[in-house]
């Protein structure tokens, strides 16, 4: 290639102008990437004000309404406030894997949004193997938690960081199975493939209707999320895997588990109700595409704080018998009927 590029035929002002093209292909992609994360923090601040607003609101109290009109400030207060508190870190812990442990967990969760399409063509990447790519950095998120409940050198981080470690490997299983059997459904582990067929077909949220609650279930544990926040259970470990965490590096904890349901409610809008598209059906540009994935979205995350308002906290032998002898089981037994199903139809007949 270097060959061709230097040959007699090209002179200066074409080399000249691969290497401007060159330049501009970099600065656009990194205006991308600011753009994504400024779009995702500002997204994940906000969902913090509408849970604060919803719940207060369920439980008759006021919510934030002092910061700007009507609170709206209140998220960029709340950021201010975690920058200039202090940050104490205890004497005895393991330093480096201290600070290393809350900057992955945000750089985990911010990486997924990186495949994750929220419009026709509107995707940073979009691999073919972009399913296997979530999946894995969802299974990756765990190390963040267990390395913090290990740095700290308090036994409660400790044991909220097994309970997580626990927690998160049993139910990364269940949503394998899942995950395999929307793959199988549509014969591609490429995410905007996934939105494709439902565009020709009809939302998996109707033939997998069963699957699509159970995911639901699923992520609310995955994520740590109430009713199953066992890590952070304040009754018994007071704080867990975060306890010995203050000021901008606790922060980063509390931004990586909001990105995180946010990733993972977005992939659920994308698995089953269709991504972008329109439920009115037809053609779907761009910024329509981005509106009505941002709506269902807005549903998905609804269904979240609705949860935590709503539930008590699980016992943790609730928590692991629901995901081992329920869910599991469930999960698995319908990907085998599943594929029984479509292969008795021939729908794998041009694979096979």
């Amino acid at each position: 290639m270097f060959e061709y590029l230097y040959n007699d035929t090209w002179n200066d002002d074409n080399l000249s102008f691969i290497q401007l093209l060159f330049s501009v292909t970099i600065i656009t992609q990194i205006l991308e990437i600011i753009l994504l994360i400024i779009g995702v923090l500002i997204g994940m601040a906000y969902f913090t004000l509408l849970e604060r607003k919803l719940i207060s609101a369920i439980q008759r109290r006021l919510g934030p309404n002092v910061v700007g009109a009507f609170g709206l400030l209140q998220p960029f207060a709340d950021g201010l406030k975690f920058l200039v508190k202090e940050t104490i870190t205890p004497t005895h812990t393991h330093g480096v894997l201290f600070i290393v442990a809350p900057a992955m967990s945000f750089i985990l969760s911010m990486i997924m949004w990186v495949v994750l399409p929220v419009g026709y063509n509107v995707v940073l990447v979009d691999p073919d193997l972009g399913l296997l790519f979530c999946f894995c950095i969802g299974a990756l998120a765990v190390y963040g938690i267990i390395l913090a409940g290990w740095s700290s050198n308090s036994k409660y981080a400790f044991l909220g960081g097994l309970r997580s470690t626990a927690q998160m490997i049993s139910y990364e299983i269940t949503i394998g199975f899942v995950y395999l059997c929307v793959i199988v459904f549509t014969q591609s582990l490429n995410i905007s493939e996934i939105v494709y067929v439902q565009s020709a077909t009809i939302w998996f949220c109707i033939p997998l209707c069963f699957l699509a609650v159970i995911y639901f279930i699923l992520i609310l544990a995955e994520t740590n999320r109430h009713p199953f926040d066992l890590p952070e259970a304040e009754a018994e470990l007071v704080s867990g895997y975060s306890v010995e965490y203050s000021g901008m590096v606790f922060a980063l904890f509390f931004l990586g588990e909001y990105i995180n349901m946010l990733s993972m409610s977005s992939l659920a809008v994308i698995l089953f109700f269709g991504g972008w598209l329109s439920p009115l059906g037809g053609y779907v540009g761009v910024f329509a595409g981005c509106f009505w994935f941002m709506a269902k979205l807005g549903v998905m995350l609804f269904l979240f704080i609705i949860a935590r308002a709503a539930f008590p906290r699980y016992r943790y032998d609730q928590l692991m018998g629901l995901g081992w002898k329920i869910f599991l089981p469930l999960t698995a037994g319908f990907f085998v009927l599943e594929v029984l199903v479509l292969t008795s139809l021939g729908c794998f007949s041009n694979i096979l």
